[in-house]
């Protein structure tokens, strides 16, 4: 007896789990059908006239930098340098010690004044000669000497002002001047100093700073791709248009920048080339070597179609896609590409055009083939942040 009731229980409990299975499989009575419509917010696209920006790291070059270095060796006798400060072409950096040049230089003007006189007796000589080379006094040989000698003390004297001249800029080579005007750096002597005509080391270095010089670098490849759009009519050209500089700290520098040049050869370690904006100083905020940005324009899209970043998600290959309103307002699936962000919204190459409908609400609801229940976004309204892949 105990046996058939232990059997009985275990048939009952087999019985039971059999039942749960059951249910469980079937799912709860009354389930709901999946949805075969959705009420979504979309979006026309227009096409726009767009400069396209680009932002390109940079550093800040001098607009004239010179080295002030010694042309003549010697002790500097007075440093008359006002480190930090600005000079003007011409003013007097550092008097070397010029007593042996003076000496030169007046020794060179008694060789001339020597020259001088006898030049002078050599003239009259000539003189006499001519006249008396008439009467037959003095023979034809001694006149053609007396005018050789005239030639000769007239070079001597030639020779002699050369001598002068040189001496003479020798001379003012021991005051050393500013070749430019700018802004001078520290001096790297000092009063006392030995200073020598061929040295590395240059005394000091003056700057101009307003305008100053952005060098940029931009990639070759992107250049390629920028002219294959002009070519094409995709991109207009836009180099007069102005470039902004953005600081360090993001703020926007208040005078904008034009473009100068752009280097033709491309950096084989880095595969970039150099552009050079001149921009205006005044103020001296930017300084040598600082880092900065610029904003510059690669060039104007006539017809661009800008599609908001919420209309479009990525396949789960990472390829962009688009959930557009199609044919009887059925939700249909467009591969879209895209190339940079535009604030708030995607540049679209292909894929989509003026006049699609591209639905940037409700995306999480809608699948492929949907019938759409279709609201314009209004212009003052925000679309909900919303990147949900598409099934």
């Amino acid at each position: 007896m105990r046996k058939s009731a232990c059997n009985l229980r275990i048939i009952s409990l087999i019985f039971t789990l059999i039942v749960i299975c059951a249910c469980n499989q079937s799912g709860p009575a009354g389930a709901p059908a999946k949805p075969t419509s959705a009420a979504v917010t979309v979006v026309t696209l227009q096409y726009s006239s767009l400069t396209l920006n680009r932002e390109l790291p940079g550093r800040v070059t001098p607009f004239i930098e010179a080295e002030v270095r010694p042309q003549v060796t010697g002790i500097i006798k007075e440093q008359k340098v006002n480190e930090g400060g600005v000079v003007q072409a011409g003013q007097v950096l550092y008097q070397l010690d010029d007593a042996r040049y003076r000496a030169d230089y007046n020794s060179a003007k008694a060789m001339l004044a020597r020259a001088n006189a006898a030049l002078e007796v050599s003239r009259l000589s000539a003189e006499r000669s001519a006249k008396l080379v008439e009467t037959g006094t003095v023979s034809k040989q001694d006149n053609e000497n007396a005018i050789a000698r005239l030639r000769q003390a007239q070079a001597d004297v030639g020779v002699a002002e050369a001598e002068v001249a040189s001496n003479a800029v020798i001379l003012d080579f021991a005051r050393i001047t500013a070749p430019i005007s700018g802004r001078i750096g520290k001096s790297a002597v000092n009063q006392g100093a030995l200073v020598t005509s061929n040295q590395m080391e240059p005394l000091a270095t003056i700057q101009q700073i307003d305008p100053v010089y952005v060098d940029l670098n931009q990639s070759a490849s992107e250049l390629m791709e920028i002219r294959k759009q002009l070519e094409a009519g995709t991109l207009s050209n836009t180099d007069d248009i102005p470039v902004s500089i953005l600081l360090e700290d993001n703020s926007a520098y208040q005078h904008t920048g034009k473009l100068k040049f752009s280097e033709v050869t491309v950096d084989p370690t880095t595969g970039s080339f150099m552009l050079r904006i001149e921009v205006p100083n005044p103020e001296n905020v930017l300084l040598p070597g600082m880092y900065v940005r610029a904003e510059l324009s690669s060039g104007k899209r006539e017809q661009a179609v800008l599609v908001p970043q919420q209309g479009i998600s990525r396949d789960p290959k990472g390829n962009a896609i688009a959930l557009v309103v199609g044919k009887d307002n059925k939700a249909e699936l467009r591969p879209v590409q895209i190339s940079r962000a535009i604030g708030d919204q995607w540049l679209v190459e292909s894929g989509l055009a003026a006049g699609d409908k591209v639905i940037v609400e409700g995306l999480q609801k809608v699948q492929p083939g949907m019938d759409l229940q279709v609201t314009e976004l209004a212009d003052d309204q925000p679309a909900a942040t919303s990147n949900q892949p598409v099934r």
